[in-house]
């Protein structure tokens, strides 16, 4: 029993996290897209950045819900188990990333750096999908990268300028996510 432990344990350690949700990753995305709706009319119509920020973080903890809720889902259908060693590593890799972007969304939103949020979101999710990616399906890094180069063009959006951020975040939390999600439950399962 002790050798068979042992194996079990051995090839866990050694395999990937494959319950990444697709069709989660998708509802995600749309999630997203109707955030980006209803803050860029906050911000243009009511000229209101702190409701604009507010409907963003509640979008972002709706996200995280979904994706926590789909992976369980999956992981239970296909009866793996939700906290392997393929899984805690994918979530204390990608987990890092996220609190380092919400100290910084506090010190940019303090200094009125604005502008620059949208792009440090995507790009620290981005690092958090690659290096989460690392431990699991092959297509889930890909994705984070597409999040880094998405990151990277909102970045480079003129500094004066917060028209372009809800276009930003919905390219990459909205359009990359109903992407790569189909991707994931076409090849991968749901």
């Amino acid at each position: 029993m002790d050798n068979l432990r042992y194996i079990r344990e051995t090839m866990e350690r050694a395999g990937s996290f494959t319950a990444v949700p697709g069709w989660g990753g998708v509802a995600m995305g749309v999630t997203a897209l109707i955030a980006s709706v209803i803050a860029a009319h906050e911000r243009l119509v009511h000229a209101s950045m702190n409701a604009w920020l507010a409907i963003w973080m509640t979008e972002g903890a709706l996200a995280i819900g979904i994706g926590i809720l789909a992976m369980w889902r999956k992981a239970a259908r296909a009866e793996l188990p939700m906290w392997s060693a393929p899984a805690r590593k994918f979530v204390f890799s990608f987990v890092p990333p996220l609190a380092v972007g919400a100290a910084l969304t506090v010190v940019l939103w303090r200094v009125g750096a604005v502008s620059a949020i949208p792009g440090v979101w995507l790009m620290l999710y981005g690092t958090g999908v690659v290096t989460g990616g690392a431990f699991s399906v092959p297509i889930v890094p890909v994705m984070g990268g597409c999040f880094l180069i998405v990151g990277g063009l909102a970045l480079l959006s003129p500094a004066w300028s917060t028209q372009w951020a809800d276009a930003w975040l919905a390219a990459g939390f909205g359009g990359l996510h109903i992407v790569f999600g189909a991707i994931i439950a076409k090849r991968y399962g749901g």
